[in-house]
């Protein structure tokens, strides 16, 4: 199924080429700038009717361009408004130099500005084209409407942030409200710039859809959409193999918990079944817990070696409390032509040798699904993690590349991404979803997909996308018990 529009996110260099387009294709440029001026202003005086003053800080750009429309309204609607402006506003240039044309009142330079009580902060300084650290004079302002508390409408993006990869350029605002234009950009929903955005608000300007897409990298949310077609309605007299059978390994007799929450999530996910695989000395603990959940004895590479001929056996998860890493690597090479979900220490497995899972992993259709947090993701990929060039999405494909696997991210801004250059963000986890366990009950809804047959970065967007669903459904102060009961049916679409 086709990316909706709404589900796109663009990056600022590529957002700049869709302008360039535009403007080919006949578009009146300032009629855009004007559009985005005018609902910067409209946004203004919905969400702050009661303001004393309108303080709108235009920057030397196009961002100034837009700040400078939504003054000129602003004025017009009978409010106190007041400009500064970042350099000289006469050097203003093509639409920015129109905008302030139509701007008759008094600027003043941005370093005479003083927080006053009452003031609603305009930010037109800079939007999401910021490539390098702010200078100390804006740094300045900006602490000192910072510390005044006072409340900011960021014009595309807070100004300080890294449009693409979300990351504060030496300073920035905190928003408490960002209309942005026409798609979200990656810094909208990349940390930290998701915590400093407010409440985000897209207005379409009016670029015709065509022309948005044919500079789009593919980058989008995640969603439904990524699934459509894989989520098969399953026949109510189908056979409980038909449904999938998920394996996951459990760690030693202290240590069982993890994994068993991973067989719970992979049952409620829809797997038809799941067999815990356990030591002969966890055996003990793990029964005392399981019921829906099959258990089986696998104690080495021998055991594990006849199981594996059992082909009905359609995933495993490997990683949650497992605890040996010499077993961990050496079960892993075994399941190079399965379906695997590899987490926490089935991860850490391989931080001295990445390559010895890479290349097991390498033939065939992608079927290796990692789910790595920070720390995980550094030991695995030390020299990718280390580039300070490259964002949260741009880290994620280049491992998925190098690993032919595909990696999820793990953060309050996940990242999904496929060794084919496709990528999501994902945007319903709520905080309380950073509770122990959390990750496992992941690795088993995930699972559960790859058991259904659903390929492996649709099973993967499914399952990210679904235990945020849960997350909110358990609510805050879940524990990771909480979260496979409250999975839902996982939807087709929309």
């Amino acid at each position: 199924m086709r990316t909706t529009r709404d589900a796109l996110i663009i990056a600022p260099a590529e957002m700049s080429a869709i302008d360039r387009d535009a403007a080919l294709s006949g578009i009146d440029s300032f009629r855009l700038m004007t559009a985005a001026g005018m609902a910067v202003s409209a946004a203004a005086l919905r969400l702050y009717p009661g303001a004393l003053r309108f303080v709108v800080l235009c920057g030397p750009g196009n961002n100034g361009g837009d700040g400078y429309v939504a003054a000129t309204a602003l004025a017009d609607s009978g409010v106190a408004v007041c400009v500064f402006s970042l350099g000289e506003p006469s050097q203003l240039k093509g639409d920015a130099a129109l905008a302030f044309k139509d701007w008759t009142r008094s600027t003043a330079p941005l370093a005479q500005y003083t927080p006053q009580p009452g003031d609603i902060i305009i930010d037109a300084l800079f939007g999401a084209g910021l490539a390098r650290p702010v200078t100390p004079a804006v740094a300045l302002t900006m602490q000192a409407v910072t510390k005044a508390r006072l409340p900011v409408i960021a014009i595309d993006l807070p100004s300080g942030l890294d449009g693409r990869t979300g990351q504060v350029l030496g300073e920035s605002f905190r928003a408490s409200h960002t209309v942005t234009f026409m798609t979200r950009k990656p810094g909208h929903l990349l940390m930290p710039g998701l915590t400093l955005c407010g409440s985000l608000e897209v207005f379409d300007i009016g670029i015709p859809e065509r022309i948005l897409r044919n500079q789009t990298s593919g980058l989008c949310e995640n969603g439904p959409h990524l699934w459509a077609g894989y989520a098969h309605v399953l026949d109510p007299s189908a056979h409980k193999f038909k449904r999938g059978h998920l394996a996951i390994f459990s760690g030693g007799p202290l240590s069982t918990g993890a994994a068993r929450l991973s067989a719970m999530a992979g049952l409620t996910a829809g797997a038809g079944l799941v067999t815990l695989a356990s030591s002969s000395a966890a055996l003990t603990a793990n029964a005392a817990h399981l019921t829906a959940v099959m258990l089986k004895e696998i104690d080495d590479a021998v055991a594990l070696s006849h199981w594996l001929a059992d082909k009905r056996i359609s995933a495993f998860v490997l990683g949650p409390g497992f605890g040996d890493l010499a077993k961990a690597r050496q079960y892993a090479l075994m399941l190079g032509e399965r379906a695997l979900v590899l987490d926490a220490d089935g991860i850490t497995a391989f931080k001295d040798d990445p390559a010895l899972l890479f290349d097991a992993y390498a033939q065939g259709e992608t079927h290796l699904v990692m789910t790595p947090h920070d720390g995980e993701f550094a030991r695995l990929f030390p020299d990718i993690d280390a580039d300070p060039t490259l964002s949260k999405v741009d880290r994620a494909i280049a491992a998925a590349k190098r690993s032919q696997a595909v990696i999820v991210y793990k953060g309050a801004d996940t990242v999904i991404a496929s060794p084919d250059g496709r990528a999501a963000i994902n945007t319903n986890a709520l905080p309380w979803l950073a509770t122990a366990g959390s990750g496992d009950t992941l690795a088993g809804i995930i699972g559960a997909h790859l058991a259904q047959a659903m390929p492996a970065f649709e099973a993967a967007a499914a399952g990210v996308w679904r235990h945020g669903r849960a997350g909110t459904k358990a609510g805050e102060g879940l524990t990771a018990e909480d979260l496979a009961a409250a999975i839902e049916p996982l939807p087709a679409a929309g």
